[in-house]
């Protein structure tokens, strides 16, 4: 990260990653520099998805811990996070892979079409190199480092030429132009490791209970919109295709964007995309979250809100000021690509009815 005179970021840590709608590429500059003045070694990304802000983390010189509950963020980030081979170690099994004709198969049979009608997530001709190379991926016996790289650079391939608005529960009705193109595999962009990083997978409230000096929480907190039913808002549901593709177990599938059977709707969902409200009448989002933050083991932690979530200005502000110091609150308007102090006597987040994020730095009691 190189700062300018005024402390300001003039040139973020390069990192990699699918579309994802709760990605933090846009908003890395401003995490970064909310905490660039914070005297820290080690890092959590408690919720990390694509594993962006894990990455930054580690180029900056933080021991980083990554952690989801996706099998598709931890192959992500053991790819950015651990493996340590060089890319020369790694370019004969992706040429190998690119030159493999691709021939009919499983996902193929689910995810492939070839008419001009679409409404499939990938033309027929990327999901047979797709079938073609996921077996030979699993035919190599690599150790699970090396496995990671090799199914990173795949997703960063099919996400490249999908057919998709940037998830998996609906597809478009015609073609997107990328999917024209053919999958080719690249070796991703991995930094080099000078910390000491650890990858989780699994119940965030183990994550926290580990020590860090920055705890950066980004839970998803279900939409604001009443009418708007959980499913809508499930990652499970929006990314099972690179579930199935890490797994290759082949699952029973259903619905028109055949969705894995463990992504239904009668599933229950995270607690944190929990959309009900308990015997109180608050919702039980953010009671976890209030839960969440009292429970984390950090000196200090950034906390992300997006302003088309359920939370209310004196939910945040009793949850952030009952556990510390608010030593900042930063709103961020995408539009105009500022960053702005905020107070908490200002009019809270949802009234003007534009979607901006918000960074929350607490210093914990």
């Amino acid at each position: 990260m190189q700062l300018d005179l005024f402390g300001n970021i003039t040139q973020v840590p390069r990192t990699e990653g699918i579309k994802y709608t709760g990605s933090k590429l846009k908003v890395l500059p401003y995490i970064l520099e909310t905490i660039s003045n914070l005297n820290i070694s080690s890092a959590l990304d408690a919720f990390s998805g694509t594993t962006r802000v894990a990455q930054a983390f580690s180029q900056l010189g933080y021991n980083t811990t990554a952690n989801d509950i996706a099998v598709w963020s931890q192959v992500f980030a053991t790819c950015y996070l651990l493996s340590k081979k060089s890319d020369g170690y790694y370019k004969p099994f992706i040429d190998e892979l690119n030159s493999l004709e691709g021939y009919y198969g499983w996902f193929s049979e689910h995810y492939g079409g070839e008419d001009e009608k679409g409404k499939k997530p990938f033309q027929l001709k990327n999901t047979m190199r797709l079938d073609a190379i996921r077996d030979r991926i699993e035919e190599y016996n690599l150790p699970w480092e090396d496995k990671c790289v090799l199914l990173t650079s795949l997703i960063l391939a099919m996400d490249s030429v999908d057919n998709t608005l940037g998830h998996y529960a609906a597809y478009l009705s015609g073609w997107s132009p990328r999917s024209y193109n053919d999958i080719l595999l690249k070796i991703p962009c991995r930094a080099p490791l000078y910390t000491k990083n650890t990858v989780l997978h699994g119940d965030v409230f183990q994550a926290v209970r580990r020590y860090h000096d920055l705890a950066y929480l980004d839970p998803p907190y279900g939409s604001n919109n009443e009418k708007m039913p959980p499913s809508r808002v499930r990652y499970a549901a929006y990314y099972h295709i690179w579930k199935t593709i890490i797994l290759n177990d082949k699952p029973q599938l259903f619905g028109k964007a055949g969705r894995r059977a463990d992504t239904r709707d009668a599933i229950a969902p995270s607690v944190f995309e929990e959309y009900r409200c308990n015997g109180d009448g608050k919702f039980i989002a953010m009671q976890a979250i209030k839960e969440l933050v009292e429970q984390t083991n950090a000196h200090y932690i950034l906390l992300s809100y997006g302003s088309g979530g359920r939370a209310t200005k004196e939910e945040l502000s009793e949850i952030l000021h009952s556990n510390g110091v608010v030593i900042c609150a930063k709103e961020i308007d995408y539009k105009k690509n500022v960053m702005s102090n905020m107070r908490w006597t200002n009019e809270w987040i949802n009234s003007d009815g534009k979607y901006k994020e918000y960074l929350f730095l607490l210093e914990k009691k």
